[in-house]
């Protein structure tokens, strides 16, 4: 999505300015390199050095990186039930989330939550651009920290490129490296705490002191300690305009009425320089003063004015930034605001421009995510805790025993989701005077723990003169009672043999 915008004049390339250029056709073989591919390469080579920023939409980023830590950090400690409160157990097949066990049979609703995250994905973005890319998305965070650290070890914009492009000393070795060093702990920290949601995090700990882990969890914990550290202290911007597939296709889910940072060129060109003193609309100018300061903050170096680029990430700073002008130039607030295209073609107010974001696209992804979320939560709630899967012994059909009995034999899994253990009784329906017992002949009754699994063979036996031979339908009736009083009942088809 692009919108109507002035031509810019050049502006100063070391204030950290992107200097206008026009695009050139590109040379054909032999004829030298193309000033298109040049720029581009100058891009992906140009560090950027973001200047710090306070206001309203700072403040809530550093609000959502609290929380999502908070959460990533915090939550594989967490206990439940004398375990792991969230724990992908890969080696047990288990998948714990507070009171919920996930088994290989759920892989069901891994998919329902996939296809929620997709149409949550396509309604916010069609709403409101890449507002996750600018507040939530795990580069965006940890940028966000590493550039924390980067500013309280280096000082702010000036002071890293000052440091940058001075020659190596002492000091500036020390800077670096305790740089690094908080980078790498964090990096390290981050990537424990992976490793923790796929085993038990409190025997991680001891097990890094030990060094009694295994050769992949210190692969995984390494590996992703180091793209952490490379991802959030080098590439940065480069994963948010290159890499991640996000920015390429979110075209196709944003529109005119789509709710983004937007320069507002109506009412801010021609842009220019000017005292507080002059009534610059008297002087034929717009409210933008070109102070660079949008530009300065963006954590990926674009000019917001240039109307809106996909390597836009949304995360409001440059509103901050040219709010703090307008306010000293006592301009009203809202040059770079977010709002939509069609809101600054036509002059809407933000309150048409929220009525416009309720449009057929955004009320179809609404319909479909509330009906898909309703579907997952009723499934949950109604899941049975107890599975049953019936494998007959193919070893040994149907057999006539002593007693005048014909005896079938089954291999029944038992897979208990609960929290509590189960006694389950046994019983068959299908045929006359069945009788269902386990292959003992002791009993009818099985006893399944916790959160496991069990095997158990059955024999099913039915008086020989009650049925003809073939093959007859049959159902096992498991009836499930728990020690808190809780009831399970399921049923499962199968068949009994009967020979000649």
């Amino acid at each position: 999505m692009s919108s109507k915008e002035p031509t810019v004049r050049p502006r100063n390339e070391a204030e950290g300015e992107v200097p206008q250029w026009q695009p050139q056709p590109i040379a054909r073989p032999g004829g030298g390199s193309s000033p298109i591919v040049e720029k581009a390469l100058a891009d992906v080579r140009r560090k950027i050095y973001p200047r710090s920023v306070s206001g309203l939409f700072a403040k809530w980023r550093v609000a959502l990186v609290y929380f999502t830590q908070l959460i990533y950090y915090g939550l594989p400690w967490l206990q439940w039930n004398d375990r792991q409160a969230v724990l992908f157990d890969l080696g047990a097949r288990k998948f714990y989330i507070f009171g919920m066990v996930l088994w290989p049979q759920d892989i069901i609703y891994l998919t329902v939550l996939l296809v929620i995250s997709a149409f949550s994905l396509f309604l916010f973005t069609a709403l409101a651009g890449r507002l996750f890319c600018g507040y939530a998305c795990p580069q965006t965070v940890y940028t966000e920290i590493f550039m924390w650290v980067e500013r309280k070890v280096e000082g702010d914009r000036l002071a890293r490129i000052r440091l940058d492009e001075s020659p190596w000393n002492l000091r500036k070795l020390r800077l670096k490296v305790t740089k690094h060093t908080l980078w790498i702990l964090i990096a390290l920290w981050t990537g424990f705490t992976f490793i923790g949601y796929f085993a038990p995090i409190r025997e991680l700990f001891v097990g890094v002191f030990a060094g009694t882990l295994s050769f992949w969890q210190w692969f995984w914990m390494l590996f992703y300690g180091f793209a952490t550290w490379g991802n959030a202290g080098f590439m940065r911007e480069h994963v948010c305009k290159y890499m991640c597939p996000y920015a390429r296709f979110q075209s196709v889910m944003v529109d005119q009425d789509t709710f983004v940072v937007t320069y507002d060129y109506v009412r801010g060109e021609p842009r220019g320089g000017r005292s507080r003193r002059i009534d610059h609309k008297e002087a034929g100018m717009g409210d933008c003063v070109d102070c660079s300061l949008c530009v300065q903050v963006c954590p990926t170096g674009i000019d917001i004015r240039e109307g809106m680029q996909y390597m836009c990430i949304g995360c409001g700073a440059c509103v901050d930034a040219c709010d703090t002008v307008m306010d000293k130039m006592d301009y009203p607030r809202g040059l770079i605001r977010y709002t939509s295209a069609n809101a600054i073609k036509e002059g809407l107010t933000q309150q048409q421009v929220r009525k416009r974001m309720m449009r057929p696209r955004t009320l179809v992804y609404t319909g479909i995510l509330l009906a898909v979320i309703i579907a997952f939560m009723v499934s949950l709630a109604t899941r049975t805790t107890l599975r049953v899967d019936v494998i007959r012994d193919r070893g040994a059909l149907g057999r006539e025993v002593p007693g005048g009995l014909i005896e079938n034999v089954y291999r029944l899994q038992f897979i208990n989701t609960a929290e509590d253990a189960l006694q389950i009784k046994l019983s068959a329906t299908g045929l006359p005077e069945l009788v269902v017992t386990t292959a003992d002949g002791q009993s009818s009754t099985v006893q399944v723990d916790p959160a496991s699994n069990r095997l158990v063979p059955i024999v099913v036996r039915v008086p020989a003169g009650q049925v003809q031979p073939g093959l007859y339908d049959i159902q096992f009736h498991a009836h499930a009672t728990s020690g808190e009083g809780r009831e399970v009942e399921v049923v499962e088809p199968s068949s009994f043999y009967v020979p000649n």
